[in-house]
């Protein structure tokens, strides 16, 4: 991969993260200015009863779990934004453009939340319910930054998977083409005899 290229990738996280932080940081100022937190006696429905917009004030961690201090939370979560773009850094100016993507979509989705609890002395907000009311069942409330956080750690977790598979396939592949180019295979030697 050409340098050029390998920047242009970074460029594109960069772009990622932001929109993000842009995008999560405008849905919320639209909740804030046009519903009351919880409680409020007409949800907005995006989708009949299974996507509804209803405004929470959340002082836990990702999807209102773990209730505790904001202030312990504000630094786990710095942590974690110092561990991810660690992690981030090793692979500036190389690396694929998806790793480059989820790590944008990680990045963005916790500097959002980060940006709320700062701004609203210790809750985010959340509005984004989903439920299935015919199986009594509701997922918790999130928001756009708890959305992207979730699905790129999930692509994260799935590439370095697939990625160990294929390392894992490709030394296989190596010592085989090893064995079989150093001399005549097994089965070739037998015939010779």
């Amino acid at each position: 991969m050409t340098i050029r290229r390998a920047r242009f990738y970074d460029i594109i996280a960069l772009l990622t993260a932001l929109v993000v932080i842009v995008l999560d940081q405008w849905t919320k100022a639209l909740v804030v200015a046009n519903l009351s937190p919880a409680g409020s006696k007409n949800p907005i429905s995006l989708i009949g009863e299974y996507l509804v917009i209803y405004y929470v004030q959340n002082r836990g961690a990702a999807f209102g779990m773990f209730f505790s201090n904001s202030a312990i939370l504000a630094v786990l979560i710095s942590i974690a934004i110092v561990v991810v773009a660690y992690l981030y850094l090793r692979m500036l100016n190389r690396g694929p453009l998806i790793y480059k993507v989820v790590f944008g979509l990680i990045i963005g989705g916790a500097v959002g939340n980060l940006i709320d609890r700062a701004h609203h002395s210790g809750y985010v907000v959340d509005f984004i319910s989903f439920r299935i009311p015919q199986l009594n069942y509701a997922f918790a409330i999130f928001n756009i930054a708890d959305a992207c956080i979730s699905v790129g750690v999930c692509l994260l977790f799935v590439l370095i998977l697939f990625s160990g598979f294929q390392r894992s396939t490709e030394t296989q592949q190596q010592s085989q083409t090893t064995t079989t180019s150093g001399g005549l295979h097994p089965t070739e030697q037998d015939a010779q005899h």
